[in-house]
């Protein structure tokens, strides 16, 4: 401790060699630590999706968010990880997703050039920066989700209900 009395210097936040996931530790032969083992958690189904999920919106359409959140839990189950993720965490990247998507369905209804309320000069849609806000906004809560999953998961897995965004997008559109 210096004399001002803050601390300096030393390892810094995330510095260092990254750990590796528990399935590459078992492929390779190495003992493991489980943060739970799957036969000491209790069979529960997927927690009730919040009523602010399915809730009507202004322009008379419903958000995807329980979609979203139902996939991402059935997702998380299969890998035996549903406990170890905040539910919190689910809702966050269920209703990122589901606006974003809203967002998009504007943009596709109504273009990407608005006109400015006073003046009436061309403007760039403002559905446009906000549907980057929330794809960022998804990416971020599916970033932790996966990290968790990463390092709990004692088997390789496959498939990623994030892949499937484009395609529910496009779904969307009917």
């Amino acid at each position: 401790m210096a004399k001002d009395g803050s601390r300096r210097g030393g390892a810094r936040p995330g510095a260092g060699r990254k750990p590796k996931a528990l399935s590459e530790k078992i492929s390779e032969g190495k003992r493991a630590e489980v943060l739970l083992r799957p036969a000491e958690l209790e069979a529960e189904e997927i927690p009730p999706v919040r009523e602010f999920m399915m809730e009507m919106q202004r322009d008379g359409t419903k958000l995807c968010a329980e979609e979203v959140y139902n996939e991402t839990y059935k997702w998380l189950k299969n890998y035996n990880c549903d406990k170890l993720v905040n539910p919190e965490l689910v809702q966050q990247y269920a209703m990122s997703v589901s606006r974003w998507i809203h967002c998009e369905e504007i943009i596709n209804r109504t273009g990407y050039i608005a006109k400015y309320p006073t003046t009436n000069a061309p403007i760039a849609s403002p559905y446009v920066s906000l549907s980057q806000s929330y794809v960022k906004q998804a990416n971020v809560c599916w970033n932790q989700i996966y990290q968790i999953v990463r390092a709990n998961c004692s088997t390789e897995f496959q498939g990623n209900p994030q892949d499937d965004l484009m395609e529910k997008l496009l779904r969307s559109r009917k």
